[in-house]
Protein backbone atom coordinates (compact mmCIF):
# COMPACT_ATOMS: atom_id res chain seq x y z
CA UNK A 1 0.00 0.00 0.00
CA UNK A 2 1.28 3.46 -0.91
CA UNK A 3 0.71 5.37 2.33
CA UNK A 4 1.38 8.91 1.00
CA UNK A 5 -1.86 8.65 -1.01
CA UNK A 6 -3.75 8.53 2.30
CA UNK A 7 -2.67 12.12 2.93
CA UNK A 8 -2.77 13.47 -0.61
CA UNK A 9 -5.29 16.20 0.11
CA UNK A 10 -3.72 16.84 3.50
CA UNK A 11 -0.46 17.88 1.87
CA UNK A 12 -2.37 20.27 -0.39
CA UNK A 13 -3.83 21.94 2.69
CA UNK A 14 -0.44 22.33 4.34
CA UNK A 15 1.35 23.47 1.16
CA UNK A 16 2.22 27.01 2.42
CA UNK A 17 3.85 25.61 5.57
CA UNK A 18 5.74 22.96 3.59
CA UNK A 19 7.01 25.54 1.12
CA UNK A 20 8.12 27.92 3.87
CA UNK A 21 9.92 25.15 5.76
CA UNK A 22 11.74 23.80 2.70
CA UNK A 23 12.68 27.25 1.40
CA UNK A 24 14.06 28.18 4.83
CA UNK A 25 16.22 25.04 4.85
CA UNK A 26 17.49 25.91 1.36
CA UNK A 27 18.31 29.43 2.57
CA UNK A 28 20.19 27.91 5.50
CA UNK A 29 22.38 25.84 3.18
CA UNK A 30 22.86 28.82 0.86
CA UNK A 31 23.93 31.07 3.72
CA UNK A 32 26.29 28.52 5.28
CA UNK A 33 28.08 27.72 2.01
CA UNK A 34 28.55 31.31 0.88
CA UNK A 35 29.37 32.84 4.27
CA UNK A 36 32.18 30.30 4.76
CA UNK A 37 33.41 30.38 1.16
CA UNK A 38 37.03 31.50 0.86
CA UNK A 39 36.52 31.94 -2.87
CA UNK A 40 33.99 34.70 -2.19
CA UNK A 41 36.00 36.04 0.80
CA UNK A 42 33.38 34.95 3.36
CA UNK A 43 30.84 37.72 2.69
CA UNK A 44 28.14 38.80 5.11
CA UNK A 45 24.89 37.23 3.92
CA UNK A 46 22.57 39.23 6.17
CA UNK A 47 21.02 41.51 3.57
CA UNK A 48 20.90 38.87 0.84
CA UNK A 49 19.22 36.27 3.03
CA UNK A 50 16.81 38.92 4.40
CA UNK A 51 15.62 39.84 0.90
CA UNK A 52 15.32 36.18 -0.07
CA UNK A 53 13.38 35.58 3.14
CA UNK A 54 10.97 38.34 2.16
CA UNK A 55 10.54 36.65 -1.21
CA UNK A 56 9.78 33.33 0.52
CA UNK A 57 7.16 34.99 2.72
CA UNK A 58 5.59 36.58 -0.37
CA UNK A 59 5.42 33.21 -2.14
CA UNK A 60 3.93 31.61 0.98
CA UNK A 61 1.31 34.36 1.05
CA UNK A 62 0.44 33.70 -2.60
CA UNK A 63 0.14 29.95 -1.94
CA UNK A 64 -2.16 30.65 1.00
CA UNK A 65 -4.43 32.83 -1.12
CA UNK A 66 -4.74 30.12 -3.79
CA UNK A 67 -5.32 27.00 -1.71
CA UNK A 68 -7.76 24.55 -3.36
CA UNK A 69 -9.67 24.06 -0.07
CA UNK A 70 -11.36 26.65 2.11
CA UNK A 71 -12.51 24.37 4.96
CA UNK A 72 -11.22 20.94 5.98
CA UNK A 73 -9.59 18.98 8.76
CA UNK A 74 -6.43 17.03 7.98
CA UNK A 75 -3.81 14.76 9.51
CA UNK A 76 -6.40 12.92 11.59
CA UNK A 77 -8.15 16.13 12.73
CA UNK A 78 -5.03 17.49 14.44
CA UNK A 79 -5.00 20.47 12.06
CA UNK A 80 -7.87 22.46 10.59
CA UNK A 81 -8.32 24.87 7.71
CA UNK A 82 -11.25 27.29 7.95
CA UNK A 83 -11.96 31.02 7.46
CA UNK A 84 -10.58 31.82 10.93
CA UNK A 85 -7.23 30.15 10.25
CA UNK A 86 -7.09 31.78 6.79
CA UNK A 87 -7.71 35.20 8.38
CA UNK A 88 -4.99 34.82 11.02
CA UNK A 89 -2.47 33.26 8.63
CA UNK A 90 -2.90 36.22 6.32
CA UNK A 91 -2.24 38.65 9.18
CA UNK A 92 0.77 36.66 10.45
CA UNK A 93 2.44 36.51 7.03
CA UNK A 94 1.87 40.21 6.45
CA UNK A 95 3.06 41.09 9.95
CA UNK A 96 6.21 38.95 9.70
CA UNK A 97 7.00 40.24 6.23
CA UNK A 98 6.61 43.90 7.09
CA UNK A 99 8.48 43.58 10.40
CA UNK A 100 11.43 42.11 8.47
CA UNK A 101 11.04 44.72 5.71
CA UNK A 102 11.34 47.70 8.07
CA UNK A 103 14.39 46.15 9.77
CA UNK A 104 16.67 46.05 6.71
CA UNK A 105 18.42 49.35 7.48
CA UNK A 106 18.57 48.42 11.17
CA UNK A 107 20.68 45.37 10.28
CA UNK A 108 23.18 47.56 8.46
CA UNK A 109 23.31 50.22 11.17
CA UNK A 110 23.75 47.67 13.97
CA UNK A 111 26.23 45.67 11.88
CA UNK A 112 24.19 42.46 12.08
CA UNK A 113 26.14 39.73 10.30
CA UNK A 114 24.27 36.66 11.54
CA UNK A 115 22.04 35.70 8.63
CA UNK A 116 20.43 33.09 10.89
CA UNK A 117 18.25 35.92 12.23
CA UNK A 118 16.08 35.77 9.12
CA UNK A 119 15.96 31.98 9.23
CA UNK A 120 14.78 31.99 12.83
CA UNK A 121 12.09 34.50 11.91
CA UNK A 122 10.95 32.28 9.02
CA UNK A 123 10.92 29.14 11.18
CA UNK A 124 8.92 30.90 13.88
CA UNK A 125 6.48 32.17 11.24
CA UNK A 126 6.03 28.61 9.97
CA UNK A 127 5.32 27.39 13.49
CA UNK A 128 2.77 30.21 13.91
CA UNK A 129 0.97 29.04 10.77
CA UNK A 130 0.81 25.53 12.20
CA UNK A 131 -0.33 26.86 15.57
CA UNK A 132 -3.18 28.77 13.92
CA UNK A 133 -4.36 25.53 12.30
CA UNK A 134 -3.98 23.48 15.50
CA UNK A 135 -7.12 21.59 16.50
CA UNK A 136 -5.60 19.21 19.03
CA UNK A 137 -3.62 19.55 22.25
CA UNK A 138 -0.63 17.70 20.79
CA UNK A 139 -0.32 19.77 17.60
CA UNK A 140 -1.00 22.95 19.60
CA UNK A 141 1.72 22.28 22.16
CA UNK A 142 4.32 21.22 19.58
CA UNK A 143 3.66 24.34 17.51
CA UNK A 144 3.90 26.58 20.58
CA UNK A 145 7.24 25.05 21.59
CA UNK A 146 8.64 25.25 18.05
CA UNK A 147 7.66 28.92 17.93
CA UNK A 148 9.05 29.63 21.40
CA UNK A 149 12.45 28.09 20.71
CA UNK A 150 12.96 30.45 17.79
CA UNK A 151 11.74 33.46 19.77
CA UNK A 152 14.11 32.73 22.68
CA UNK A 153 17.10 32.89 20.34
CA UNK A 154 15.79 35.99 18.55
CA UNK A 155 15.45 37.84 21.86
CA UNK A 156 19.13 37.13 22.61
CA UNK A 157 20.33 37.61 19.02
CA UNK A 158 22.42 40.69 19.85
CA UNK A 159 25.20 38.66 21.42
CA UNK A 160 27.46 41.59 22.33
CA UNK A 161 24.72 43.11 24.49
CA UNK A 162 24.17 41.87 28.02
CA UNK A 163 20.64 43.34 27.94
CA UNK A 164 19.77 41.18 24.93
CA UNK A 165 21.20 38.10 26.64
CA UNK A 166 19.19 38.91 29.78
CA UNK A 167 16.06 39.34 27.64
CA UNK A 168 16.58 35.93 26.04
CA UNK A 169 17.09 34.24 29.41
CA UNK A 170 14.05 35.89 31.00
CA UNK A 171 11.92 35.04 27.97
CA UNK A 172 13.07 31.43 28.19
CA UNK A 173 12.19 31.17 31.90
CA UNK A 174 8.85 32.90 31.37
CA UNK A 175 8.04 30.68 28.38
CA UNK A 176 9.03 27.49 30.19
CA UNK A 177 6.90 28.40 33.22
CA UNK A 178 3.84 29.27 31.09
CA UNK A 179 4.26 26.12 28.98
CA UNK A 180 4.37 24.04 32.17
CA UNK A 181 1.09 25.57 33.39
CA UNK A 182 -0.49 25.04 29.97
CA UNK A 183 0.68 21.45 29.79
CA UNK A 184 -0.56 20.75 33.31
CA UNK A 185 -4.03 21.96 32.38
CA UNK A 186 -4.01 19.83 29.23
CA UNK A 187 -2.94 16.78 31.22
CA UNK A 188 -5.86 17.25 33.67
CA UNK A 189 -8.36 17.33 30.81
CA UNK A 190 -6.78 14.36 29.07
CA UNK A 191 -6.66 12.38 32.30
CA UNK A 192 -10.37 12.97 32.96
CA UNK A 193 -11.70 12.55 29.43
CA UNK A 194 -9.08 10.70 27.38
CA UNK A 195 -9.54 13.34 24.64
CA UNK A 196 -7.16 15.81 23.01
CA UNK A 197 -9.16 17.22 20.08
CA UNK A 198 -10.94 20.58 20.39
CA UNK A 199 -14.01 19.32 18.53
CA UNK A 200 -14.14 16.24 20.74
CA UNK A 201 -14.26 18.42 23.85
CA UNK A 202 -17.06 20.46 22.29
CA UNK A 203 -19.15 17.33 21.65
CA UNK A 204 -18.50 15.92 25.13
CA UNK A 205 -19.18 19.12 27.08
CA UNK A 206 -22.36 19.95 25.18
CA UNK A 207 -24.04 17.20 27.26
CA UNK A 208 -21.94 17.73 30.36
CA UNK A 209 -24.92 17.97 32.73
CA UNK A 210 -26.09 14.44 32.11
CA UNK A 211 -22.92 12.54 31.28
CA UNK A 212 -20.35 13.70 33.83
CA UNK A 213 -20.46 13.77 37.61
CA UNK A 214 -20.25 17.02 39.54
CA UNK A 215 -16.78 16.16 40.89
CA UNK A 216 -15.55 15.56 37.35
CA UNK A 217 -17.02 18.88 36.21
CA UNK A 218 -15.15 20.67 39.01
CA UNK A 219 -11.83 19.11 38.02
CA UNK A 220 -12.51 19.93 34.38
CA UNK A 221 -13.07 23.56 35.36
CA UNK A 222 -9.70 23.56 37.15
CA UNK A 223 -7.99 22.19 34.02
CA UNK A 224 -9.66 24.83 31.84
CA UNK A 225 -8.52 27.59 34.22
CA UNK A 226 -4.90 26.33 34.12
CA UNK A 227 -4.98 26.39 30.33
CA UNK A 228 -6.44 29.92 30.41
CA UNK A 229 -3.62 31.10 32.70
CA UNK A 230 -1.03 29.50 30.41
CA UNK A 231 -2.41 31.39 27.42
CA UNK A 232 -2.61 34.66 29.35
CA UNK A 233 1.11 34.29 30.10
CA UNK A 234 1.76 33.84 26.37
CA UNK A 235 -0.37 36.90 25.57
CA UNK A 236 1.47 39.03 28.20
CA UNK A 237 -1.83 39.97 29.82
CA UNK A 238 -1.81 41.26 33.39
CA UNK A 239 -1.22 40.02 36.04
CA UNK A 240 0.85 37.49 34.10
CA UNK A 241 3.05 40.00 32.25
CA UNK A 242 5.94 39.86 34.79
CA UNK A 243 9.16 40.14 32.75
CA UNK A 244 7.54 41.17 29.47
CA UNK A 245 8.71 44.82 29.74
CA UNK A 246 12.29 43.67 30.44
CA UNK A 247 12.22 41.23 27.52
CA UNK A 248 10.88 43.76 25.04
CA UNK A 249 13.26 46.44 26.30
CA UNK A 250 16.37 44.26 26.16
CA UNK A 251 15.73 42.59 22.81
CA UNK A 252 16.88 44.35 19.62
CA UNK A 253 14.29 46.84 18.37
CA UNK A 254 13.64 44.83 15.21
CA UNK A 255 12.88 41.78 17.36
CA UNK A 256 10.60 43.83 19.60
CA UNK A 257 8.66 44.93 16.52
CA UNK A 258 8.26 41.30 15.45
CA UNK A 259 7.23 40.22 18.98
CA UNK A 260 4.61 42.94 19.15
CA UNK A 261 2.83 41.84 15.97
CA UNK A 262 3.10 38.21 14.84
CA UNK A 263 3.31 35.85 17.89
CA UNK A 264 0.29 37.38 19.63
CA UNK A 265 -1.81 36.87 16.50
CA UNK A 266 -1.04 33.14 16.45
CA UNK A 267 -1.67 32.69 20.18
CA UNK A 268 -4.94 34.63 19.96
CA UNK A 269 -6.10 32.43 17.05
CA UNK A 270 -5.70 29.15 18.93
CA UNK A 271 -7.02 30.81 22.10
CA UNK A 272 -10.26 31.72 20.31
CA UNK A 273 -10.57 28.28 18.74
CA UNK A 274 -9.97 26.38 21.98
CA UNK A 275 -12.17 28.41 24.31
CA UNK A 276 -15.03 29.39 22.00
CA UNK A 277 -15.27 25.95 20.38
CA UNK A 278 -13.83 23.35 22.74
CA UNK A 279 -14.65 24.98 26.10
CA UNK A 280 -17.69 27.06 25.20
CA UNK A 281 -19.90 25.12 27.65
CA UNK A 282 -17.53 26.20 30.45
CA UNK A 283 -18.05 29.85 29.48
CA UNK A 284 -18.92 31.01 33.00
CA UNK A 285 -15.82 29.25 34.40
CA UNK A 286 -13.24 30.90 32.18
CA UNK A 287 -15.14 34.12 31.53
CA UNK A 288 -14.49 35.31 35.09
CA UNK A 289 -10.71 34.97 34.81
CA UNK A 290 -10.74 36.77 31.45
CA UNK A 291 -12.77 39.62 32.94
CA UNK A 292 -10.34 39.97 35.86
CA UNK A 293 -7.33 39.79 33.54
CA UNK A 294 -8.91 42.35 31.22
CA UNK A 295 -9.51 44.78 34.08
CA UNK A 296 -5.98 44.34 35.44
CA UNK A 297 -4.46 44.68 31.96
CA UNK A 298 -6.29 47.93 31.42
CA UNK A 299 -5.30 49.21 34.87
CA UNK A 300 -1.65 48.11 34.87
CA UNK A 301 -1.14 48.99 31.21
CA UNK A 302 -2.45 52.52 31.68
CA UNK A 303 -0.81 53.38 35.00
CA UNK A 304 2.40 51.54 34.11
CA UNK A 305 2.81 53.51 30.89
CA UNK A 306 2.32 56.85 32.67
CA UNK A 307 5.58 56.51 34.62
CA UNK A 308 7.76 55.29 31.74
CA UNK A 309 10.61 57.34 30.28
CA UNK A 310 11.84 54.79 27.71
CA UNK A 311 10.07 54.45 24.38
CA UNK A 312 10.00 50.66 24.17
CA UNK A 313 8.80 50.20 27.75
CA UNK A 314 6.04 52.70 27.07
CA UNK A 315 4.98 50.67 24.03
CA UNK A 316 5.09 47.42 26.04
CA UNK A 317 2.76 48.75 28.73
CA UNK A 318 0.58 50.17 25.99
CA UNK A 319 0.36 46.69 24.41
CA UNK A 320 -0.63 45.23 27.81
CA UNK A 321 -3.48 47.73 27.91
CA UNK A 322 -4.54 46.82 24.39
CA UNK A 323 -4.56 43.16 25.39
CA UNK A 324 -7.13 44.13 28.00
CA UNK A 325 -9.41 45.43 25.25
CA UNK A 326 -8.97 42.21 23.27
CA UNK A 327 -9.83 40.05 26.28
CA UNK A 328 -12.96 42.13 26.67
CA UNK A 329 -14.10 40.91 23.24
CA UNK A 330 -13.16 37.30 23.95
CA UNK A 331 -15.01 37.35 27.30
CA UNK A 332 -18.18 38.41 25.47
CA UNK A 333 -18.37 34.92 23.94
CA UNK A 334 -20.58 36.11 21.08
CA UNK A 335 -20.30 36.58 17.32
CA UNK A 336 -20.06 40.34 17.88
CA UNK A 337 -17.26 39.78 20.37
CA UNK A 338 -15.25 37.63 17.96
CA UNK A 339 -15.78 40.11 15.14
CA UNK A 340 -14.63 43.00 17.35
CA UNK A 341 -11.48 41.05 18.30
CA UNK A 342 -10.66 40.32 14.65
CA UNK A 343 -11.23 43.92 13.62
CA UNK A 344 -9.19 45.21 16.57
CA UNK A 345 -6.28 42.91 15.69
CA UNK A 346 -6.24 44.17 12.09
CA UNK A 347 -6.15 47.82 13.09
CA UNK A 348 -3.81 47.31 16.06
CA UNK A 349 -1.29 45.44 13.89
CA UNK A 350 -1.22 48.33 11.40
CA UNK A 351 -0.77 50.92 14.15
CA UNK A 352 1.99 48.90 15.84
CA UNK A 353 3.79 48.50 12.52
CA UNK A 354 3.59 52.25 11.95
CA UNK A 355 4.99 53.11 15.39
CA UNK A 356 7.90 50.66 15.20
CA UNK A 357 8.76 51.79 11.68
CA UNK A 358 9.04 55.33 13.06
CA UNK A 359 11.04 54.21 16.11
CA UNK A 360 13.46 52.30 13.86
CA UNK A 361 13.80 55.44 11.73
CA UNK A 362 14.93 57.59 14.65
CA UNK A 363 18.68 57.00 14.80
CA UNK A 364 21.24 59.57 16.02
CA UNK A 365 23.70 60.43 13.28
CA UNK A 366 26.49 61.13 15.78
CA UNK A 367 26.23 58.12 18.11
CA UNK A 368 24.54 55.70 15.71
CA UNK A 369 22.07 54.70 18.46
CA UNK A 370 18.33 54.28 18.06
CA UNK A 371 16.00 56.44 20.09
CA UNK A 372 15.73 55.09 23.64
CA UNK A 373 14.12 57.78 25.74
CA UNK A 374 10.98 59.77 25.07
CA UNK A 375 12.93 63.01 25.57
CA UNK A 376 15.17 62.04 22.64
CA UNK A 377 12.23 62.84 20.36
CA UNK A 378 12.16 66.47 21.49
CA UNK A 379 11.54 68.96 18.66
CA UNK A 380 11.12 66.13 16.15
CA UNK A 381 8.46 68.34 14.56
CA UNK A 382 11.21 70.66 13.32
CA UNK A 383 13.76 68.11 12.15
CA UNK A 384 11.20 65.65 10.65
CA UNK A 385 7.77 67.34 10.53
CA UNK A 386 6.09 64.62 8.44
CA UNK A 387 7.43 61.88 10.70
CA UNK A 388 6.22 63.71 13.80
CA UNK A 389 2.82 64.30 12.20
CA UNK A 390 2.50 60.61 11.29
CA UNK A 391 3.41 59.51 14.83
CA UNK A 392 0.93 62.03 16.25
CA UNK A 393 -1.90 60.62 14.16
CA UNK A 394 -1.05 57.05 15.18
CA UNK A 395 -0.84 58.02 18.85
CA UNK A 396 -4.25 59.66 18.62
CA UNK A 397 -5.55 56.50 16.96
CA UNK A 398 -4.07 54.34 19.72
CA UNK A 399 -5.85 56.52 22.27
CA UNK A 400 -9.15 56.06 20.42
CA UNK A 401 -9.67 59.63 19.19
CA UNK A 402 -12.37 59.83 16.49
CA UNK A 403 -12.52 59.54 13.53
CA UNK A 404 -9.27 57.58 13.33
CA UNK A 405 -9.11 53.79 12.89
CA UNK A 406 -8.38 53.09 16.56
CA UNK A 407 -11.66 54.73 17.57
CA UNK A 408 -13.61 52.41 15.24
CA UNK A 409 -12.00 49.29 16.71
CA UNK A 410 -12.53 50.34 20.34
CA UNK A 411 -16.10 51.44 19.70
CA UNK A 412 -17.00 48.02 18.33
CA UNK A 413 -15.34 46.26 21.28
CA UNK A 414 -17.32 48.35 23.78
CA UNK A 415 -20.49 47.65 21.81
CA UNK A 416 -19.80 43.89 21.97
CA UNK A 417 -19.17 44.07 25.73
CA UNK A 418 -22.39 46.02 26.32
CA UNK A 419 -24.41 43.56 24.24
CA UNK A 420 -23.12 40.77 26.53
CA UNK A 421 -24.11 42.71 29.68
CA UNK A 422 -20.47 43.37 30.63
CA UNK A 423 -21.35 46.95 31.56
CA UNK A 424 -18.69 47.46 34.23
CA UNK A 425 -15.98 46.15 31.91
CA UNK A 426 -17.08 48.47 29.10
CA UNK A 427 -17.16 51.52 31.40
CA UNK A 428 -13.73 50.66 32.81
CA UNK A 429 -12.42 50.29 29.26
CA UNK A 430 -13.70 53.77 28.36
CA UNK A 431 -12.07 55.27 31.45
CA UNK A 432 -8.81 53.46 30.67
CA UNK A 433 -8.93 54.79 27.12
CA UNK A 434 -9.31 58.32 28.51
CA UNK A 435 -6.32 57.79 30.83
CA UNK A 436 -4.19 56.47 27.95
CA UNK A 437 -4.57 59.86 26.27
CA UNK A 438 -2.23 61.26 28.94
CA UNK A 439 0.88 59.26 28.04
CA UNK A 440 0.21 59.40 24.31
CA UNK A 441 -0.18 63.19 24.53
CA UNK A 442 3.06 63.35 26.52
CA UNK A 443 4.93 61.91 23.54
CA UNK A 444 3.24 64.41 21.23
CA UNK A 445 4.10 67.28 23.60
CA UNK A 446 7.73 66.17 23.61
CA UNK A 447 7.90 66.17 19.81
CA UNK A 448 6.33 69.61 19.39
CA UNK A 449 7.13 71.70 22.47
CA UNK A 450 10.04 70.28 24.51
CA UNK A 451 13.62 71.33 23.85
CA UNK A 452 16.72 69.26 24.52
CA UNK A 453 20.28 70.34 25.27
CA UNK A 454 21.57 67.67 22.90
CA UNK A 455 19.12 67.45 20.01
CA UNK A 456 18.76 64.12 18.26
CA UNK A 457 20.38 64.39 14.79
CA UNK A 458 18.39 61.85 12.81
CA UNK A 459 19.88 60.02 9.86
CA UNK A 460 18.12 59.95 6.51
CA UNK A 461 15.24 57.48 6.37
CA UNK A 462 15.44 54.56 3.95
CA UNK A 463 12.80 53.96 1.29
CA UNK A 464 11.47 50.76 2.90
CA UNK A 465 10.33 52.42 6.09
CA UNK A 466 9.09 55.55 4.31
CA UNK A 467 6.70 53.47 2.21
CA UNK A 468 5.47 51.49 5.21
CA UNK A 469 4.92 54.63 7.30
CA UNK A 470 3.05 56.32 4.45
CA UNK A 471 0.72 53.38 3.79
CA UNK A 472 -0.03 52.67 7.45
CA UNK A 473 -0.68 56.35 8.19
CA UNK A 474 -3.10 56.58 5.27
CA UNK A 475 -4.87 53.48 6.59
CA UNK A 476 -5.19 54.94 10.08
CA UNK A 477 -6.52 58.29 8.83
CA UNK A 478 -8.87 57.22 6.04
CA UNK A 479 -10.18 53.93 7.45
CA UNK A 480 -13.44 55.55 8.59
CA UNK A 481 -14.29 56.61 5.02
CA UNK A 482 -14.64 53.04 3.79
CA UNK A 483 -14.60 50.51 6.65
CA UNK A 484 -16.96 48.09 4.90
CA UNK A 485 -14.24 45.78 3.59
CA UNK A 486 -12.78 45.11 7.04
CA UNK A 487 -16.21 44.99 8.73
CA UNK A 488 -17.70 42.54 6.23
CA UNK A 489 -14.60 40.31 6.19
CA UNK A 490 -14.41 40.03 9.98
CA UNK A 491 -18.18 39.53 10.25
CA UNK A 492 -18.07 36.70 7.71
CA UNK A 493 -15.19 35.01 9.54
CA UNK A 494 -16.92 35.35 12.92
CA UNK A 495 -20.23 34.00 11.62
CA UNK A 496 -18.62 31.00 9.93
CA UNK A 497 -16.48 30.36 13.02
CA UNK A 498 -19.27 30.33 15.59
CA UNK A 499 -22.12 29.46 13.24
Amino acid sequence: MNFPHLFENDFYAILPELYLTLSTLVLLLFGVFYSTSKKHQSPSMMQTVAWLGLFCLFCTFCLLQNLPFSSMTFFYATLIMDPLSFFFKTLVLLGSGFSLFISLQYFQAEDFKDFEYTLLLLFSTCSMLLLISASDFISMYLAIEMQSLCLYVLAASKRNSEFSTEAGLKYFLLGAFSSGILLFGCSILYGLTGLTGFQSFSKLFSGVGGSLAMETQSFLSVGVLFIAVGFLFKLTAAPFHFWAPDVYEGAPTSVTAFFSIAPKLAIMAVFLRLFLVGFYDFLFSWQSILIVSSLLSLFIGSFGAVSQTRVKRLLVYSSIGHMGYLLMGVASGTVEGVQSVLLYLCIYSVMTLNIFAIVLSLRDEQTGQNVKYIEDMSMLSKSHPLLAFSLTLTMFSMAGIPPLAGFCSKFYLFFAALSSSLYFLAVFGILSSMLSCFYYLRVIKTMYFDQSKQPFQNVKMDHEKSWVITLTTLFVVFFFLYPNVAFLWTQKVALLFLG
